[in-house]
C-alpha cells in the first residue's frame, strides 16, 4: 500500500508537490512560497490554462525550478463545501496525476483533519495495483509512486484521522486483492485458509468442510459443488467489538437470550471461485471473467478485517459460502431437486443460478444458529443487476425499511451507491415449482427480484438486505478512487453503515 505520512507544512527542497486550489478562496502559504522559488511558475500556468479550481480539475506544471520535478494544481471547489468524498476523490486524482513520481507532498493546511485523512486514504485507494503475477514488466511501463506526505500545521491530528481510516483502505486493498486472484489459485480451500490468516488481527474463523456441510444439511450448497474435484468450505468469522465475549464452537453462547440492540450484526458473502454456470455452462467468451462471482464473499472479508482492524465497538459476524460450479459426471442437472439446511426444497432449473442455492444454506444457518440483530447478504446475483442499473448501483432489496435506508445513505457518503427495488408477492409466486417448494429461477422477466424473493424465503422473517453487486464488483475502466479491475464494493459502504448507526 501507498507509504503515507505526516509532516509540518513547508515548502519540499525535491520531489514533485501537490498544491489544493479553493474556489473563493486565498492561495496558503506554501502555494506562496512554491510560486516565490519557482519565479511565478504556479501563477503563469494558472493564467494561461486559465485553470478553474473545481473538484475533478487539474493542473500540471513540469520542471518549474526551485529542485521540483513538477508541481501539480488539484481544485477542491469551495471549502464550505467540501466533504469526505469530495477529498477522498481529490485524493484519487493526486496519485493519478503522479504515477511517474516516486515521492510527493500535498500541501493541505486548508483542509480539517478529517478531510486530509480522507485525501490520503483516497490516494491509498486509488493507487491500488494487482501485479504478483507480472514477471518481465519493463521499469518504464510501472507506476513509481511510493510514498505521499501530507503537509499541514495539524499532522498530528490528521495522523491520528488517518489512523482510524487506514484498516477500512487496507480492507479494500484485501477484498481487491481476493477477487483478482485467478482462480486455479484461489479455490475454495484456499480462500479459507486466507479468511483463517485474519485471526491475527483478533477475529474468531470457524472453517466447515465438506463432511460438516454434509452432516448440517446444506443440500443446495453441496449441490452447487458437487461438479468439482475442489471441495466446499462455509467459513465463519466473529469480531467481539462490543462485547468481548467467549466463542464456542464458532457461535458466541447466549446470542438468541440478548436484547436485539446488543445481538450481533450478520454480513454474508456468495463465494463462487468460479462459474462455468455447470450444466448449463455459460459462453465461452468473457468467462474468464467469472473468478470475480467470489466478489460478495471478498467484500465481506475485507469488511470483517477492517472491522477488526479498527476495533470497531460493535459485535459482527461474517460467513461466507465457498464454492466453485463445474460441469461434470457428478454434477448437479437440471432438473435436479435438492434438500436445503431449512428443510425446504429446491427444483433447480438452471445450475447457472447457483448463488442463490448457496446463499440459501448459509442465510438460514445464519439466521437460525447465531439470531443476529439484521441480516445483510453480498453477491454478484444476476445479470440481470446489471441490465437494470448497470455499473454505477448495486441493487438492494430489503424487507426492512430502516436498514434499506440506512444503506442508501452509507452509499451515498461513501460514493458506493444502491439503489432499492421491490419485493412483493406476484413476484415471489414466480419461483414456486410443480414438484418441489420452489425453483431457483423463473425466468428472463424480473431476474434480479425474483433470485432475491427466492433469497427472502431463507431469512425466516429477520431484518435483511441483499445487495446484488454484479455491475459493481468489477471496473472496466479507472475511477475516481477505483483503479481497473476488482473494485472492494461494499467493503466502505458496509463498514460506513456500521460505524454510523451500529457501534456503541
Amino acid at each position: 500500500m501507498l507509504d503515507i505520512s505526516f509532516a509540518r507544512s513547508a515548502l519540499p527542497k525535491s520531489g514533485a508537490l501537490v498544491l489544493l486550489a479553493e474556489e473563493e478562496g486565498e492561495p496558503d502559504a506554501i502555494r506562496a512560497a512554491a510560486d516565490h522559488a519557482t519565479g511565478g511558475a504556479v501563477t503563469r500556468a494558472l493564467e494561461t490554462t486559465e485553470f478553474k479550481p473545481r473538484p475533478g480539475k487539474s493542473c500540471t506544471i513540469l520542471a518549474p525550478g526551485a529542485g521540483l520535478s513538477r508541481i501539480v494544481v488539484v481544485g477542491i471547489g469551495k471549502r464550505a463545501e467540501l466533504k469526505p468524498r469530495t477529498a477522498e476523490e481529490a485524493g484519487g486524482a493526486i496519485a493519478a496525476a503522479l504515477q511517474r513520481e516516486p515521492a510527493a507532498a500535498v500541501a493541505a493546511a486548508q483542509l480539517t483533519p478529517e478531510l486530509a485523512a480522507a485525501l490520503a486514504a483516497g490516494a491509498a485507494l486509488r493507487s491500488y495495483r494487482f501485479d504478483r503475477y507480472r514477471t518481465n514488466e519493463k521499469p518504464e511501463d510501472r507506476p513509481k509512486l511510493a510514498k505521499l506526505i501530507v503537509l499541514s500545521p495539524d499532522h498530528t491530528r490528521i495522523r491520528d484521522a488517518w489512523a482510524a481510516l487506514r484498516p477500512v483502505v487496507e480492507g479494500v486493498h484485501l477484498a481487491r486483492d481476493l477477487v483478482s486472484e485467478p482462480a486455479n489459485v484461489l479455490n475454495p480451500a484456499e480462500l479459507a485458509e486466507r479468511c483463517r490468516a485474519l485471526e491475527t488481527l483478533g477475529l474468531k474463523v470457524e472453517v466447515l468442510g465438506p463432511r460438516e456441510l454434509a452432516k448440517l444439511g446444506f443440500g443446495a450448497l453441496l449441490g452447487v459443488s458437487q461438479g468439482s474435484a475442489n471441495e466446499p468450505r462455509m467459513v465463519v468469522m466473529h469480531w467481539n467489538g462490543a462485547s468481548g465475549g467467549v466463542t464456542s464452537g464458532g457461535v458466541t453462547s447466549a446470542r438468541g437470550k440478548r436484547a436485539r440492540a446488543t445481538r450481533p450484526l450478520a454480513f454474508v458473502g456468495k463465494g463462487v471461485t468460479f462459474d462455468t454456470g455447470g450444466i448449463s455452462i455459460k459462453p465461452a467468451q468473457g468467462m474468464e471473467d467469472m473468478k470475480f462471482d467470489m466478489a460478495g464473499a471478498g467484500t465481506v472479508i475485507g469488511l470483517m478485517a477492517a472491522l477488526a482492524g479498527r476495533q470497531a465497538r460493535v459485535d459482527a459476524i461474517g460467513l461466507v459460502g465457498l464454492v466453485e460450479n463445474m460441469p461434470s459426471g457428478t454434477a448437479q442437472r437440471p432438473g435436479d431437486v435438492v434438500k436445503t439446511y431449512s428443510g425446504q426444497t429446491v427444483e433447480v432449473i438452471n445450475t447457472d443460478a447457483e448463488g442463490r442455492l448457496v446463499l440459501a444454506d448459509v442465510l438460514w444457518y445464519t439466521q437460525e444458529k447465531l439470531d443476529p440483530r439484521c441480516i445483510i447478504d453480498v453477491a454478484t446475483l444476476t445479470g440481470a443487476m446489471v441490465i437494470s442499473l448497470g455499473h454505477d448501483y448495486a441493487g438492494v432489496f430489503s424487507n426492512d425499511d430502516e436498514l434499506a435506508q440506512r444503506l442508501h445513505a452509507a452509499g451515498e457518503a461513501t460514493g458506493e451507491k444502491v439503489w432499492r427495488m421491490p419485493l412483493a408477492e406476484s413476484y415471489d409466486k414466480l419461483i414456486k415449482s410443480d414438484i418441489a417448494d420452489m425453483k431457483n429461477v423463473a425466468g428472463r422477466p424480473a431476474g434480479a427480484i425474483t433470485a432475491a424473493q427466492f433469497l427472502q424465503r431463507f431469512v425466516n422473517g429477520k431484518p435483511w438486505a441483499h445487495l446484488d453487486i454484479a455491475g459493481t464488483a468489477w471496473a472496466t475502466k479507472d475511477n475516481a478512487v477505483v483503479p481497473k479491475g476488482a473494485t472492494a464494493f461494499g467493503v466502505r459502504l458496509l463498514d460506513r453503515l456500521v460505524a454510523e448507526y451500529y457501534e456503541s
